[in-house]
């Protein structure tokens, strides 16, 4: 999509194809979100975030505007770090100004979210772009919009069981995660530790690692050292491939992605979902938590926690994932967020475990049961899982030793 940035001052929102909002470019840079009246007046509307529920139940509408970023909710929705860079400069728009980056990103968003220039806001564009942008179709950029730190690429599954990029990025059921340039075998890794966290009895979605070779119309710009990469099916896209709305925890909260590790606790995050999605969503985040600090998972903020609206209005813990033993490459890290008063991945307590149920305000009797299960069903799956053999041997080494050495602490 092309358009004028001078003329360019308001972003229609369509949640399942309906228009609810809109946000507004103002003077000084500053952006607000503004709901649709016939959206605030139906009583049946379908959920676009908790954090627009208010205290009471019911919508908040009095929104104020931000400078220079989009509010919190849809600036989750973009890219992170390297691949906003890279994304920006294909799309010629600076990296820091979201507002323009929603524009032209916004048709392949998490969940089923589409933003888009309001119909008659910008025309098409006089040639306001760099030299050479026209011979550069702007669809190619759509293709790699994913919200994400690691590069990720929509994708369909072919019948050879390849994995094919397609062009703008639409319809796209798959999620290619490829290699790291920093790190050894990280989609390895997260394709054992997904294998394991089905055997300790952790709902995860469909994936499966892949040769680099069977990825088609991948930019230069995006491969890495590695031989492999990892497919996982996206779990915000139903059979036939129509979204199902979505947010992560960051959202929920209303933070900026850069506090994704700051401000809240795994039992803030346990407490949203006794609230709104039940007992037993709560014992599944507790069993996906326990099994991060079991394989050594430092890396699980607010944004590796997600909830689906498969009716549309009532929310549900989504599919976990990201699920990587980042403790072998960084030495000594801590987890993402406060658990029980504890960021350690070394053990798991009793006392933790209440201080986390306090703070959370859930009962606490079930909670220790759920850990010591997990840790051990986690550890009696990893002696004989057959995708650690795809791992190096120092790396499986050092997994070894952290998922026996916690799960000996839970008992």
């Amino acid at each position: 999509m092309k358009f004028d940035p001078k003329k360019l001052n308001a972003l229609a929102v369509r949640l399942h194809g309906r228009q609810i909002g809109v946000i507004n470019r103002l003077a000084g840079d500053r952006q607000i979100f503004a709901f649709e009246q016939d959206y605030i007046d139906d009583r049946q509307r379908p959920t676009l975030s908790l954090s627009f529920k208010g205290r009471t139940g019911g919508l908040v509408t009095a929104l104020r505007p931000v400078p220079r970023r989009v509010p919190p909710f849809f600036s989750n929705l973009l890219p992170e770090g390297h691949l906003r860079e890279y994304l920006a400069k294909l799309a010629h728009v600076n990296p820091e100004r979201e507002f323009f980056l929603l524009a032209v990103l916004g048709a392949d968003l998490p969940g089923a979210l589409v933003i888009a220039p309001l119909e008659g806001d910008a025309k098409e564009d006089d040639g306001h772009h760099d030299a050479g942008d026209a011979d550069r179709p702007r669809e190619a950029v759509l293709r790699f919009s994913l919200a994400g730190v690691q590069l990720k690429f929509s994708a369909v599954m072919e019948a050879s069981g390849g994995l094919t990029v397609p062009a703008g990025g639409m319809g796209g059921s798959w999620i290619v995660k490829l290699p790291s340039a920093r790190f050894a075998a990280v989609p390895e890794n997260e394709f054992a530790m997904l294998e394991l966290a089905r055997r300790a009895g952790i709902v995860v979605p469909d994936n499966s690692l892949i040769e680099m070779t069977e990825i088609k119309g991948l930019p230069k710009e995006a491969r890495a050292p590695g031989s492999k990469a990892l497919a996982v099916r996206r779990f915000d896209r139903a059979a036939g491939g129509a979204p199902v709305h979505m947010e992560d925890f960051a959202q929920v909260f209303g933070q900026y992605p850069n506090d994704k590790y700051h401000f809240r606790s795994y039992a803030n995050i346990a407490s949203v979902l006794w609230a709104e999605a039940g007992e037993d969503a709560v014992a599944e985040f507790v069993r996906r938590l326990v099994f991060s600090v079991v394989i050594g998972n430092a890396d699980m903020h607010l944004k590796n926690w997600s909830l689906l609206y498969p009716d549309r209005r009532k929310p549900v813990l989504s599919p976990g994932y990201d699920f990587v033993a980042t403790l072998p490459y960084i030495f000594n890290d801590t987890l993402a967020l406060s658990f029980g008063g504890s960021r350690s991945l070394s053990e798991i307590t009793p006392g933790q475990m209440r201080r986390f149920a306090d703070t959370a305000r859930i009962p606490a009797s079930p909670l220790w049961k759920i850990a010591v299960e997990t840790a051990e069903r986690a550890a009696a799956a990893w002696k004989g899982l057959e995708q650690a053999d795809l791992l190096p041997k120092d790396l499986r080494a050092s997994i070894d030793k952290q998922i026996l050495g916690v799960a000996a602490t839970v008992k």
